[in-house]
């Protein structure tokens, strides 16, 4: 028997898309599958305890989706209560742990190290769990498990090559979809993993890799009918980037268009700037497409190169124009404070953004340093990360990656946030940063004043109401409806 543990906590509840996908696949391999949703439990110490009361599995999984809230400045990092949650489990069940999840595989062996768990599996987990269980169960060598790590041994990643694509269950039914709509007001959906286009700041390449794996259109609409079964008319798709590559999505909007999904179903998705046509547009917006998060992540040429971008401002407001005239709603995603960034980039962003349309822009500070990646590699060969005047962090010692650590550009000064607020001068459009950490009892409310997602008070009460959609349309829409059209 397996037990599969959602350990996410995050409030608005997140569905767990791959622990849904992880569960069918073993079940669809004749495997006996149980899951622990401590998300959806009212005392998850009790659930895990009645589970293990009950139950005696050959193999427990946690799903890990996230190490932090990847926001300065909160910076919270979500490893303490997983290293908690191996600890109790310890004291519930002899069977090894192993670890699992878009969040785990960014940082694999040190959380596997640092939580105590048995095993981890970086990448895909659909087939590597399924080969770990029964090899457990053969007592058979490991070493041939894709992405399994122990303390002795690090096999490479488990995902499939390119041209393999891949093979996901469809039926979408091990988890209660229905109760995280409810509580969540949307529910991911995935056409393909991994993503080529290897921004030098983005830790998706860690995660998922760096080569587009794509599901079958067909199978993506498979998917998307059987969650509209489950009452789920609201989705966002998870892609890194969902036109990258653009035939693709093209096909996964002609099968939507071709089974009348778009006249049921509204869903969002995130976008590069480029590639990016009217014609795709167009078809998006025929399949059910409502919303866009373009990846932006900056407005300015000298921050764009800084970054690794391939596109340029320019590229990014044709691609808003295009959205905006198909009648797809715009948020841009920003990230200032990178190396580079100064008070001018920073105005001369801020004025070009406001120029382009978009209906909404998020304004990030700060930029989450994950190692091995290029951008943190530049910046490790200026000097020590420990005395290095841009790098930022609330945790004593050591820099260590492992925690939310943040590059700012020493040249923003010493209130870096009060600098992006000042460009913005109060347009309603722009979620704007913080200063201060949130944290403590009022966190909740401290956190709208941003976007950062976790703990939000304020979008927590906007789905309780009835809210439906992206977190980031659903704020917006809150702003509009405020008597003073803020986002405070």
């Amino acid at each position: 028997m397996l037990t599969l543990i959602n350990t996410n906590l995050m409030q608005p509840a997140i569905a767990p898309i791959g622990l849904d996908y992880v569960a069918c696949a073993a079940r669809t391999a004749g495997i006996e599958t149980h899951i622990v949703d401590l998300c959806l439990a009212e005392d998850p110490d009790a659930a895990l305890r009645g589970h293990f009361q009950t139950h005696s599995p050959a193999l427990v999984g946690l799903s890990v989706r996230n190490v932090d809230d990847s926001f300065w400045p909160s910076a919270q990092s979500f490893l303490p209560p997983l290293k908690d949650l191996v600890g109790k489990l310890r004291l519930l069940t002899e069977a090894p742990i192993v670890l699992g999840g878009a969040g785990f595989s960014v940082l694999a062996g040190r959380i596997v190290a640092w939580a105590g768990a048995d095993y981890g599996i970086r990448g895909d987990g659909e087939s590597a769990l399924v080969d770990l269980y029964r090899g457990l169960a053969n007592r058979c060598h490991l070493r041939d498990v894709p992405g399994l790590l122990s303390s002795s041994f690090s096999n490479p990643p488990a995902w499939n090559s390119h041209d393999s694509g891949l093979s996901v269950p469809t039926h979408r039914d091990a988890i209660d979809n229905a109760a995280y709509f409810h509580l969540g007001g949307q529910l991911g959906l995935e056409t393909k993993r991994g993503c080529p286009a290897a921004c030098d700041f983005c830790a998706d390449i860690l995660a998922k890799g760096s080569a587009s794996r794509l599901r079958p259109p067909a199978d993506v609409a498979a998917e998307a009918e059987a969650l509209l079964r489950q009452g789920v008319d609201v989705l966002h798709l998870c892609d890194g980037e969902f036109n990258v590559p653009c035939p693709h999505a093209r096909a996964v909007c002609a099968e939507f268009i071709n089974r009348g999904l778009s006249s049921r179903l509204r869903w969002y998705t995130y976008m590069a700037a480029t590639p990016f046509d009217a014609e795709l547009a167009r078809a998006m917006r025929r399949a059910g497409c409502v919303g866009i998060n373009f990846t932006g992540p900056a407005a300015t040429d000298t921050m764009l190169r800084a970054y690794g971008q391939h596109h340029r401002r320019g590229d990014l407001a044709e691609s808003v124009n295009c959205a905006r005239a198909a009648g797809i709603t715009v948020m841009v995603d920003m990230m200032f404070g990178g190396p580079g960034e100064t008070p001018q980039t920073v105005r001369e962003a801020i004025e070009f953004l406001k120029q382009t349309g978009a209906d909404c822009v998020g304004a990030a500070l700060g930029v989450r340093l994950y190692p091995g990646l290029p951008l943190t590699s530049r910046i490790e060969a200026e000097g020590r990360l420990d005395s290095h005047p841009g790098v930022r962090r609330r945790y004593d010692g050591p820099v260590d990656l492992l925690w939310p650590t943040y590059y700012v550009s020493p040249a923003l000064g010493e209130r870096p946030a009060a600098v992006i607020r000042d460009a913005i001068a109060g347009d309603g459009r722009f979620f704007e940063p913080a200063d201060e950490p949130a944290a403590g009892p009022d966190a909740g409310e401290a956190n709208t004043k941003g976007y950062n997602y976790n703990a939000n008070t304020r979008l927590v009460r906007a789905i309780a109401a009835g809210a439906r959609g992206a977190y980031w349309d659903i704020l917006r829409t809150l702003a509009q409806a405020s008597p003073e059209g803020t986002r405070q």
